[in-house]
């Protein structure tokens, strides 16, 4: 058994630090857009026209379905919503 430590849980499930970077960042904007979402109090079919999706697809996204969106559409449904995004970018040790 190893004693091995990761900074996210993305580290130890994805098979390369890029893939774990990336689900990192969805993860993120998945969560933000969940929040949004529920501190509104908006319904399903309000939330899939605002962010010019369908209604099983807001579903999807409650539900954490996070393999079901890449980066690209997390991105604009997060504009969509009235969300602006902030990217920090850091040099490894």
């Amino acid at each position: 058994m190893s004693n091995e430590q990761f900074a996210s849980v993305w580290d130890t499930i994805e098979a390369t630090p890029e893939e774990a970077e990336n689900m990192k960042l969805r993860s993120v904007l998945m969560t933000a857009l969940k929040n949004h979402l529920t501190r509104t109090e908006m319904s399903q079919m309000q939330a899939a026209k605002l962010l010019g999706v369908t209604q099983p697809r807001v579903s999807d996204l409650k539900r954490g379905k996070i393999d079901l969106f890449g980066l690209d559409a997390l991105v604009n449904m997060a504009t969509a919503a009235g969300l602006r995004i902030e990217i920090r970018v850091l040099e490894t040790a």
